[in-house]
């Protein structure tokens, strides 16, 4: 894939709203601290906007198949179905995905948490984050995150072309949600996971047919410059 990779970061196109990115995203982190690579290597978020590639709104019942899988890949998460009325049910992802980028202006750590924030505020408290209060209300809790600037960039727009541009310039070469992109050239689909769907997406449900946690310790040492 050709993207610019800055040393030091690792690309990941990704949807907060998509369970397979989350469990990735969670093992990434635990496993870069645990190594003390906290500050040597940071996430890059990009956009792989799923509703507009798949061309309709978040899925329920797609979702409330996946989470029972995706839970008992990283319990520790939380993750919950969804508790909120059916009318509250976030229809869009666009807007939280815009969050993540208007808060990557102010640093790369304030992009990786609220990125983080708002999949717990999705799959653990089952919050609406298409909103934009919801979404500045989750920006609150974050330390490293500046609410009222990221609320002034989200009415400006700020990050949104941007986003979308890099967005439709690489959607053909992402491979799913989640695809990462190394300096070195390197990328990988969903590290770590294989899985196959038994019946149609919706009606049927995910089987993981292999799990190696330590794909992310090898994709971090390849980050990180480390060699054996």
């Amino acid at each position: 894939m050709e993207i610019a990779v800055q040393p030091g970061t690792v690309v990941v196109f990704t949807d907060v709203v998509c369970g397979w990115s989350t469990v990735a995203l969670h093992r990434f982190y635990r496993a870069r601290e645990r190594r003390g690579l906290t500050e040597a290597v940071r996430v890059d978020h990009q956009l792989y906007l799923l509703e507009d590639l798949n061309r309709f709104t978040i899925p329920k019942t797609l979702l409330d198949s996946e989470i029972p899988v995706v839970g008992a890949l990283a319990p520790e998460f939380g993750w919950r179905p969804w508790q909120g009325d059916s009318s509250t049910w976030p229809i869009t992802s666009l807007p939280a995905n815009e969050a993540v980028h208007a808060a990557k202006r102010q640093s790369p750590r304030a992009a990786e948490d609220l990125d983080m924030a708002l999949r717990r505020a999705f799959f653990c408290d089952s919050r609406p984050i298409s909103m934009l209060h919801e979404i500045v209300d989750v920006a609150a809790g974050c330390d490293s995150v500046d609410a009222d600037r990221l609320r002034q960039d989200l009415d400006d727009g700020t990050a949104r072309a941007q986003m979308m541009r890099t967005y439709r310039d690489h959607a053909d070469d992402v491979q799913g949600s989640p695809h990462f992109v190394l300096a070195d050239g390197s990328d990988v689909h969903s590290p770590g996971i294989e899985l196959h769907w038994e019946g149609e997406p919706g009606a049927g449900f995910p089987v993981v047919d292999h799990d190696d946690p330590a794909a992310f310790d090898v994709l971090l040492d390849r980050a990180a410059g480390v060699t054996s």
